[in-house]
C-alpha cells in the first residue's frame, strides 16, 4: 500500500507533546480518522444489546437449550472483560493501529461465522471470539486519540467516541428487531461483517501508527491473574443471579476472582511499570470520573434489562416495536451529546456530570411509578430526560478521565477504565436482575395452578403468558404483566437512588476545574 496514503507514524513519548507543536503537526485528516473510530466503537457497543431482541429467534431455531441461551450471551461479556486489561497494554507496547484492526478483523470472522453457523456451541464460540475483539477495539479506539489530535482537541475528540459508545446500547434492539423483521436470525451478525471490513479499511488509511517503546513487556502471570479475576467476577456475578447467591459454584466463583485479583494489586504495586496502573487513580479527576461511568453503567444496566421485556411482554409489542419504543432515549443521547462540550466550558466538568446524574435519577424515579394499566404515552417523556442524563453525565466523565492520561499510558488507562466500566454494568445485571425477579415472583398470584405451573409462573412474564395461552386462562397474564411492572418500578426506584447518590458523591469529591480551560480554544 502507498505509505502516502496514511499518516505518518507517531511513537508516543512519556509526556504528552506541547500545545504548539501538536498542534503545527496536526493533519487535516485527523477528523475523519476518528469517524473510522467511532464507527469501530459504535459497531462493538450495539453488538453488546442486539441479541436482547434476538436471542428468542435464534434459541428457536438452534433449538437451545436454556443454559445454551444463557451461554451465547455471557460468553461474550465474560471473554471481553477478562482481556480488557491485556489487550490496552498489548496495544501500548506494540501497536495502537494494528492491535484495533487486529481487533476490528476478528470480530469480522467471528460474526461471520456466528451467521453461518447451525448449533449452539459454535455460537458460543463464536461470541467469545466477539467479545475477544472487543476487548481489543474498545480501548484502542480511545487509546489513539493523543496521537492523531493535539491536546485543544482531545477532550472534544474523545467526547465523540463516547457519544458513539453510548448509542450503541439503544440502537442494538433497533437494528436487531428491524433486521429480525425482514431478514433471517443471522442477519445480526452479518451486519457487522461489512461494517468492519469498512473500519479496516478507513484505519489502516487514515490512522497514524501510535505506541509507547517504553512500555513494560506483557507480563505473563499479571495477564493470566487479571482474565482469570475479571472472568471469574463477571461470571460469578452473572451465574449468582441465576442461581443463587448461596450456591457453591456461585461462592466459589467469586471466592477465586477475590484471590486472583488481589494477587493481581498486591504484584501491581511492587512494579515499576505494571499492566494494572493503579496509580492512574491517584488523579482525584481520572478517580471520580471513572468511578461516575462505572456507577452510570450500574445504573443504565438496571433501564436496559426491564425495559424491553416491559415493551414486549406487558405492552405487547415486536422486536421491531421494542426497539423504536427506545428512540426517544436515542433523541435524548444525541442532543446531549451536542451540548456537553459547550456546557463544560461555561460550567466545568463536575457540574456537567453531576447534572447528568440528578436527570438520570429524576427519569428513573419518574419511571418507577409505572402502573400496570400505563401505556406507552407515559414511559416517552422520562426516557428522553433518561436519555439526555445519560449522554451529559457518561460522555463527560469518559471525556474527563481520558483526557488527564498521559499518552505513553493511553492504552492501559483506557483498558482499566472499560474494565471498570465493564464491571459495573456486570453487577448492575446481578444486582438489578435478583431485585426483579424477588419482586415478581412476590407478586404474581398462582393461586389455583399445580405446583410445576407456578414455578414455571415464577420464573418470568414469559414463561407465565405462555402457560396462560396454553390454558392457564387470562387472569395469569394479567397477574404476570401487573407483577412485571411493579417488579420493574423496585428495579428503576433502586437505580434511581443509586444515581442520587453518585451525583452527590461527584460533587463532593470530585475536584472541580476552571471551566474556561475544559474546552476547545478553536
Amino acid at each position: 500500500m502507498d505509505s502516502h496514503a496514511r499518516l505518518p507514524e507517531v511513537t508516543v513519548p512519556a509526556a504528552p507533546p506541547t500545545p504548539a507543536t501538536a498542534t503545527a503537526t496536526a493533519d487535516p485528516r485527523r477528523w475523519l480518522a476518528l469517524v473510522a473510530v467511532a464507527l469501530s466503537v459504535l459497531v462493538i457497543s450495539f453488538d453488546m444489546t442486539i441479541l436482547n431482541v434476538a436471542l428468542p429467534t435464534l434459541a428457536g431455531q438452534l433449538r437451545a437449550t436454556t443454559g445454551q441461551q444463557q451461554w451465547i450471551v455471557d460468553a461474550y461479556t465474560v471473554v471481553f472483560a477478562a482481556a480488557m486489561l491485556p489487550a490496552g497494554l498489548l496495544g501500548d507496547r506494540f501497536s495502537r493501529r494494528r492491535t484495533l484492526t487486529a481487533g476490528l478483523a476478528l470480530f469480522g470472522l467471528a460474526s461471520a461465522v456466528g451467521m453461518l453457523t447451525d448449533s449452539p456451541a459454535t455460537l458460543i464460540a463464536a461470541r467469545a471470539g466477539m467479545g475477544l475483539a472487543g476487548a481489543l477495539v474498545m480501548p484502542m479506539s480511545l487509546a489513539v486519540i493523543p496521537g492523531l489530535f493535539p491536546p485543544a482537541e482531545q477532550r472534544r475528540a474523545t467526547a465523540v467516541l463516547a457519544a458513539a459508545l453510548s448509542a450503541g446500547a439503544p440502537l442494538g434492539p433497533l437494528i436487531g428487531g428491524f433486521l429480525l423483521q425482514h431478514l433471517w436470525w443471522g442477519s445480526v451478525f452479518a451486519i457487522n461483517v461489512p461494517l468492519t471490513v469498512i473500519g479496516i479499511v478507513a484505519c489502516v488509511l487514515l490512522l497514524p501508527e501510535s505506541r509507547n517503546p517504553a512500555a513494560p513487556r506483557i507480563d505473563l502471570p499479571a495477564t493470566v491473574l487479571a482474565a482469570a479475576g475479571l472472568g471469574a467476577l463477571t461470571y460469578g456475578v452473572i451465574e449468582g443471579a441465576e442461581r443463587g447467591w448461596t450456591d457453591p459454584l456461585v461462592i466459589g466463583t467469586l471466592a477465586g476472582s477475590v484471590i486472583a485479583l488481589t494477587v493481581l494489586v498486591l504484584r501491581s504495586r511492587r512494579q515499576h511499570d505494571p499492566m494494572l496502573d493503579l496509580g492512574l487513580l491517584a488523579d482525584r479527576t481520572f478517580r471520580w470520573s471513572s468511578a461516575a461511568a462505572t456507577l452510570i453503567s450500574f445504573v443504565l444496566f438496571g433501564a436496559f434489562f426491564v425495559l424491553p421485556l416491559y415493551f414486549q411482554s406487558v405492552l405487547g409489542t415486536d422486536a421491531l416495536g421494542s426497539g423504536l419504543r427506545l428512540m426517544p432515549m436515542m433523541l435524548g443521547l444525541m442532543v446531549a451529546a451536542k451540548l456537553t462540550d459547550p456546557l463544560v466550558r461555561r460550567i466545568g466538568t463536575r457540574t456537567v456530570i453531576a447534572v447528568g446524574l440528578a436527570l438520570l435519577s429524576a427519569a428513573l424515579l419518574f419511571g418507577s411509578r409505572t402502573g400496570a394499566a400505563d401505556g406507552y404515552g407515559r414511559a416517552a417523556p422520562w426516557l428522553v430526560v433518561l436519555g439526555f442524563g445519560m449522554g451529559l453525565s457518561l460522555i463527560t466523565a469518559q471525556a474527563a478521565a481520558l483526557v488527564t492520561l498521559p499518552a505513553a499510558r493511553a492504552g492501559v488507562g483506557s483498558g482499566l477504565l472499560q474494565t471498570l466500566r465493564q464491571v459495573g454494568g456486570a453487577l448492575g445485571i446481578a444486582v438489578f436482575g435478583s431485585l426483579l425477579s424477588g419482586a415478581y415472583r412476590g407478586a404474581l398470584d398462582t393461586g389455583g395452578l399445580p405446583a410445576g405451573a407456578a414455578h414455571r409462573a415464577g420464573e418470568s412474564v414469559v414463561a407465565a403468558d405462555a402457560l396462560a395461552r396454553a390454558g392457564g386462562g387470562p387472569a395469569l397474564s394479567a397477574s404476570a404483566h401487573a407483577a412485571y411492572v411493579h417488579g420493574m418500578g423496585v428495579v428503576l426506584l433502586v437505580a434511581g437512588l443509586v444515581a442520587v447518590v453518585s451525583a452527590v458523591l461527584v460533587t463532593a469529591r470530585m475536584p472541580a476545574d476552571t471551566p474556561a480551560a475544559e474546552g476547545d480554544p478553536g
